[in-house]
């Protein structure tokens, strides 16, 4: 059996720094990138609108990943990643409030991994960090249902963006290297980046989804 490959679904020994993301960046293929741009702007402004089909669009390539994960050593990886996404798209679409507990758990334990990384606490109680997110975020989305939706799709949306972005800007000899050691100067611009496309994203969708009757989103109506 081949097993040359399975590095590549391993899960990382260490919280990934800027300059990883940034190596992942520049190794990014420029068709990748650009589903990525695509896929980030869909999520970024219309996330509240389709956001049933995008919970399902994430919960298929969990999923699918985690079979693939699994069914490395098999012999039939494509079978497990196809039924891992299979079931957990069938799972999330009948519990979608639930699916988007999730989610949001999953963004919070990133997001609280990546603050308790950022001002330099012992990064091997970074679950500690990533466990607060996970909690804040994952009871956050049954609080304010509507507004986790748009700040969860709109912050997935600008991270799709910003690093599709620059898949494709390190393609070019010209401005890659300059991009990229402007980033690694000043580490603040990649979150910066990210941050204002986030927000930009949320004032969007917030105004042209006001809040309906109930202030439930259109797609939760049965």
């Amino acid at each position: 059996m081949d097993t040359s490959n399975d590095t590549k679904w391993m899960l990382p020994k260490h919280w990934p720094g800027q300059g990883d993301l940034l190596t992942w960046c520049r190794d990014m293929n420029a068709g990748n990138a650009a589903l990525l741009i695509m896929f980030g702007l869909v999520y970024l402004f219309y996330g509240f609108y389709l956001y049933k089909y995008l919970v399902l669009a994430n919960a298929a390539w969990i999923g699918g990943w985690i079979g693939l994960y699994l069914g490395r050593h098999s012999g039939e990886p494509a079978l497990a990643c196809v039924v891992g996404a299979f079931v957990a798209a069938a799972m999330s679409w009948p519990t979608m409030k639930y699916s988007v507990a999730v989610m949001g758990g999953i963004f919070g334990a990133v997001f609280g991994a990546a603050v308790w990384n950022s001002v330099n606490l012992d990064p091997r109680f970074a679950w500690a960090g990533a466990l607060s997110g996970l909690i804040a975020f994952g009871m956050l989305s049954f609080i304010i249902f509507r507004g986790s939706i748009m700040m969860y799709k709109s912050l997935q949306g600008s991270v799709m963006l910003v690093f599709g972005l620059l898949g494709l800007l390190c393609k070019y000899q010209s401005v890659g290297p300059t991009v990229t050691h402007h980033m690694k100067v000043q580490p603040v611009l990649l979150p910066l980046a990210i941050l204002v496309a986030m927000i930009l994203g949320f004032v969007y969708q917030q105004h042209n989804h006001p809040v309906a009757s109930g202030g439930a989103p259109p797609l939760v109506k049965k």
